[in-house]
């Protein structure tokens, strides 16, 4: 049986030869090979930590499982699909949602369980119809207005959260975050969140030098002078030792609100599949459901224990773009450091000591680029919103998931937010598509003829 372990050496194993690629079966020389999997481990430092962080959960688990994930993954597609799996960030604002409701840790990985289950049947269903069943049940203005009201779900977090502990820092970490984003290039660009927690640890650090105790709300709400950033903890951590696990636990309310992100994930993977076959120039369509199926299963081991959810990650994609290695030997590398890192508790505790201000200054940031990716989805599908069929639904479904609506059905049952708007979306769309006249699917006729013909006066203009 072929699990993809196997790897013939590229040219002279030191670097790709000018205008080729190493391939998912090729490999560099060992050293070179282990390096490049420590320089995915770091691309992925920002996100990964700070989702778990963010969901409440241990980081150092978060870590050990995101390499376990990565294993899990590269053997079910038997290494032809190269990819690092880590805690999506498509989770926080379900978390956040399931804390307020009087939550605890075992509930979220409970709810989180379930959605890798019906991920894993996603899959299933993907292998045994084809991709053509995802773009029937979630054509683009689905997923695009789910993956938005997702984001933008998480703003309150941010403002009334994290923001408030220290703005000052928050405001500081945020523009030198965004102009890492945007002024750096190739590798230093996609760890800019990495760049980001480390400039606003250095910041927090020289505050509380600089000004002493800073009196603001804490982690927990109470307004006290406290410090900025707390190492307290890493002191006292062992360099060796196990994560905390813990069991999950099952509640509908939870599993409701985090349901619809099954979604977004379905979009990141079929993305991620997508674009490494582009730049790889192998077709990986038949991947797709294997792939979707592997983020299932490695999420339920990873939630089963107390960890995170895991999918594919986009920064591992610009490090393969910017050195043009596609090799899974760097994967297996990569997922190796990742264990390596969830058995260091001080390394865990420095992480868990990120300041509250710093986490506002990067949240700002993050979260309005997951909300924006939705929008990207429709760009890229070319979405018409001016055509009611998909402005409707996505428009009702986006202010209830952003707003938080509730609808209530009985005392012990109600709807809102996120998993309130993903049903409007998706139940709106299907219903008005099945009810609209023909010329309306053609998504010919514009929502306002006015804005169409001034439009098309535009465009003779310019041709003119």
């Amino acid at each position: 049986m072929d699990l993809g372990v196997r790897w013939t050496l590229h040219g002279d194993g030191r670097t790709p030869a000018p205008g080729a690629v190493v391939r998912p079966d090729e490999r560099l020389s060992w050293p070179r090979t282990i390096g490049l999997g420590a320089q995915h481990v770091v691309a992925m430092f920002g996100a990964s930590f700070v989702a778990p962080v963010l969901m409440g959960l241990d980081p150092n688990l978060a870590i050990m499982m995101s390499g376990v994930a990565t294993v899990i993954f590269l053997l079910a597609t038997r290494g032809r699909v190269p990819s690092y799996l880590g805690c999506s960030l498509s989770f926080v604002g379900v978390a956040a949602v399931i804390r307020a409701q009087g939550g605890t840790s075992a509930t979220v990985t409970g709810a989180v369980f379930v959605v890798g289950i019906a991920l894993f049947l996603v899959g299933l269903a993907v292998r045994r119809f084809g991709a053509r069943i995802i773009h029937a049940t979630m054509p683009p203005i689905v997923t695009g207005a789910v993956v938005m009201l997702i984001g933008f779900n998480l703003a309150p977090v941010t403002a009334s959260t994290y923001w408030p502990q220290d703005q000052w820092t928050a405001l500081l970490v945020m523009l030198f975050t965004g102009l890492a984003v945007v002024c750096l290039r190739g590798f230093w660009s996609r760890i800019a969140i990495f760049l980001g927690l480390v400039f606003g640890y250095g910041i927090s650090w020289a505050f509380d030098r600089i000004f002493g105790k800073i009196h603001s709300v804490d982690a927990s709400g109470q307004l006290t002078d406290h410090w900025r950033l707390d190492l307290s903890g890493v002191s006292k951590a062992d360099w060796i030792g196990l994560p905390s696990f813990h069991g999950p636990s099952f509640q509908w309310s939870a599993i409701l609100v985090a349901l619809p992100v099954v979604i977004a994930l379905v979009a990141e993977n079929a993305g991620h599949v997508k674009a490494v076959g582009e730049m790889t120039g192998t077709r990986l369509d038949d991947k797709l459901g294997t792939a979707i199926s592997a983020d299932g299963v490695a999420s339920m081991l990873s939630t089963a224990v107390g960890g995170p959810p895991n999918t594919t990650y986009s920064e591992n994609i610009g490090v393969m773009a910017a050195t043009r290695v596609y090799s899974t030997a760097a994967y297996w590398a990569a997922a190796g450091f990742a264990l390596l890192f969830g058995i260091c508790p001080k390394f865990g505790a420095v992480v868990a000591a990120i300041p509250g201000g710093v986490l506002g200054g990067i949240t700002v940031i993050l979260y309005g680029m997951i909300g924006l990716l939705g929008a990207q989805i429709w760009l890229n599908a070319r979405v018409d919103l001016r055509n009611p069929l998909n402005l409707v639904p996505a428009a009702a479904g986006i202010i209830i998931g952003v707003g938080g609506v509730t609808l209530k059905f009985t005392e012990n049952f109600s709807l809102n937010g996120i998993a309130l708007g993903t049903l409007v979306v998706i139940t709106g769309y299907h219903a008005l598509r099945a009810m609209a006249p023909a010329h309306l699917k053609t998504q010919e006729p514009l929502l306002d003829e006015g804005t169409s013909s001034y439009d098309e006066v535009e465009d003779q203009r310019a041709s003119s």
